[in-house]
């Protein structure tokens, strides 16, 4: 396998994106039909499919984990590139991570292998996988050892893992985005919220603690996951060196959390936010609390003790000096630009 092959998405392209009713999944499929890909997907039963039903790509009811479907999937679509997007950020139990995030992506590399010609399998993992900066003010780079240390990143790298099982019989790249924004997105608007009903910008840990983060727009994101397609740097199954076929994408800056805060309300339009420090028990304690109460609704809430675990792990920084030499790609806006876009979505969505 060729550590790069281009892989033309322009018409008559036919694709096939996993988890295409996420956040990060819509957008993809937008940006695809736009340029005028034909498009299938593959989502499940239970999804909320109206919006992606009015793009007009193709529907296909599956599961990542039933090979039979994903089979099915591939079959239908005949696609020449997957986007498997599908996965858990949030979940009641370590296993149900490991379930969707790392058997998942086996299962569909491993359908991928089976195909008399074998898709361009793109696999959005996450920073998470690669785990916190070990030094405060360096970057992750693509080629450091991964030290995760949530549940959620361990089940993202042995999904990577997984797939490079397969790199051998399928031209495969990973994308590790960092924190993911942009309007449409219920994560960074629990962080926003605060801010634009009460003036309050909640800061996990000590106060004076520097700890610094990269984020990245989702359709900066949408723009790198199709380079990545077109001409990324491939994983090989054998005696690779650490890094090959993974890029990280992030926006230039890498605001701490104070700063990431006064950027979110001069968004807002409002004054500086009052800063809220949290020491790190009651962060845990909060943290076994809301694990307490997704248990008894039976529903993974966006705080739980593994996202306190990554909040309060260090700084969360990566470079994306690979992506720009090697795929060209760099942010259309900055983090003010891209915030400012990401709170009017939200107003107009009437979620503030």
């Amino acid at each position: 396998m060729n550590d790069h092959v281009r892989i033309d998405i322009t018409p008559p392209q036919r694709v096939l994106v996993t988890g295409a009713s996420g956040f990060i999944g819509g957008r993809l499929v937008r940006r695809l039909i736009e340029r005028q890909a034909h498009v299938s997907c593959l989502v499940r039963s239970s999804s909320h499919i109206d919006d992606l039903r009015a793009t007009g790509a193709d529907l296909i009811v599956g599961d990542v984990n039933d090979h039979v479907s994903v089979e099915r999937a591939l079959a239908q679509s005949q696609a020449r590139t997957v986007f498997h997007l599908a996965g858990l950020v949030r979940a009641l139990h370590r296993d149900d991570f490991m379930r969707v995030n790392a058997s998942g992506v086996e299962n569909v590399a491993a359908a991928c292998a089976r195909c008399a010609a074998p898709p361009a399998l793109i696999v959005v993992s996450s920073l998470a996988a690669a785990g916190p900066c070990d030094v405060a003010g360096e970057q992750r780079v693509e080629g450091d050892a991964p030290a995760p240390v949530s549940h959620y990143g361990h089940s993202k790298l042995a999904g990577e893992q997984a797939a490079a099982r397969y790199g051998d019989a399928v031209p495969i790249t990973i994308v590790r985005p960092p924190i993911v924004y942009g309007s449409g997105d219920r994560a960074v608007l629990e962080m926003i919220r605060p801010i634009a009903r009460r003036g309050l910008h909640v800061v996990p840990g000590p106060r004076g603690a520097d700890r610094r983060f990269s984020l990245i727009h989702v359709d900066d994101l949408v723009e790198g996951l199709l380079l990545a397609a077109e001409k990324g740097e491939r994983l090989t199954a054998h005696e690779s060196p650490c890094g090959q076929g993974i890029y990280f994408l992030a926006g230039q800056e890498c605001p701490t959390y104070v700063e990431l805060g006064q950027a979110m309300a001069i968004a807002l339009e409002r004054k500086p936010p009052k800063l809220l420090y949290v020491p790190r028990p009651i962060m845990r304690f909060a943290g076994i609390l809301a694990d307490m109460t997704a248990w008894i609704r039976q529903r993974p809430g966006w705080v739980s003790r593994d996202k306190i675990t990554e909040a309060l792990a260090g700084s969360w920084t990566c470079s994306s000096a690979k992506a720009h030499t090697q795929l060209g790609w760099k942010p259309a806006g900055d983090l003010a630009q891209r915030l400012r876009e990401t709170v009017q979505g939200y107003q107009q969505a009437k979620w503030l």
